[in-house]
């Protein structure tokens, strides 16, 4: 007689319950590489691009200058009537706003010759749209009770922008010479990624892994809570543990082997390309 656990196991050793439980992990997945990214650049490269031009001089008199030593970007808010009040992304989508924070810089400057060296802190020279559950996001580090208070959804994990009280999110660019177009198709109830630059599909487990998911159940709850969504990806995910498809499984087993095998269909791509030429 099989046990309670060998009934949950589905067809290629996959626990379909395992697949719906709560995932206990920080923001990964799909807009994991979008947040890290603003992160970063509200962090680092921003200071870094200041520092680069951080002194501005008067062609008429070199005396005359204004020197930039610090900027930041500060928290979500708007100046009404001289009051400044915090922003939430639910208020800017509802007022039709946009979710951004102020850009503040320290400057020492002069006037001229005579004049002494002069400072002011805080000064705001412009704002900047705020990618939600970033560092400057007031949704950052909150729980799902307080984010229900927010009135935001604990499923999602941001990496967009509010925008005049549109969602707006960041896509890649591609010139009309690269350019490549992504088909989503199902063969045999199992999902493949189809790219024009690629001649073979690519199992969708694999994609999404390389993407930052870590787990199945990750994927999983990406697209919700709800056991459908762990029978809809069942067949794509019986795929990796098939022995019969060891490099795909093992490409899938972790981030870094998904990315790997994504690199290395690009490169037989290109040299199956370069010996077609030769030839």
């Amino acid at each position: 007689m099989k046990s309670a656990v060998d009934q949950h196991q589905l067809i290629g050793g996959v626990d379909k319950q395992f697949l719906v439980a709560p995932v206990k992990s920080a923001v990964r997945g799909l807009v994991k590489q979008h947040l890290e990214s603003f992160n970063y650049f509200i962090k680092t490269e921003i200071k870094k691009i200041v520092r680069a031009n951080n002194l501005v001089t008067s062609r008429s008199d070199p005396n005359v200058y204004i020197r930039y030593t610090d900027v930041w970007v500060g928290r979500p808010s708007e100046v009404v009537d001289g009051v400044t009040d915090a922003l939430s992304p639910q208020k800017c989508r509802l007022c039709d706003m946009t979710y951004a924070a102020p850009i503040f810089v320290n400057i020492e400057y002069c006037n001229g010759r005579d004049s002494h060296v002069m400072m002011k802190k805080e000064v705001v020279i412009g704002r900047m749209p705020i990618m939600l559950r970033s560092l400057s996001c007031v949704l950052h580090g909150k729980d799902e009770e307080e984010l229900a208070k927010l009135g935001e959804c604990p499923l999602d994990q941001g990496g967009y922008f509010v925008v005049k009280g549109n969602e707006k999110a960041s896509v890649m660019s591609s010139t009309a010479k690269t350019k490549s177009k992504a088909i989503i198709r199902m063969e045999k109830a199992k999902i493949y990624l189809v790219l024009n630059a690629f001649t073979s599909k690519v199992p969708i487990m694999i994609v999404l892994k390389a993407m930052g998911m870590e787990t199945d159940q990750e994927v999983v709850q990406m697209l919700g809570r709800d056991p459908q969504y762990a029978t809809l990806l069942l067949p794509s995910i019986e795929v990796n543990h098939q022995p019969t498809i060891n490099l795909y499984r093992y490409s899938v087993a972790q981030n870094r082997y998904a990315i790997f095998f994504l690199m290395l269909i690009a490169l037989l791509e290109d040299f199956n390309h370069v010996r077609n030429i030769v030839n």
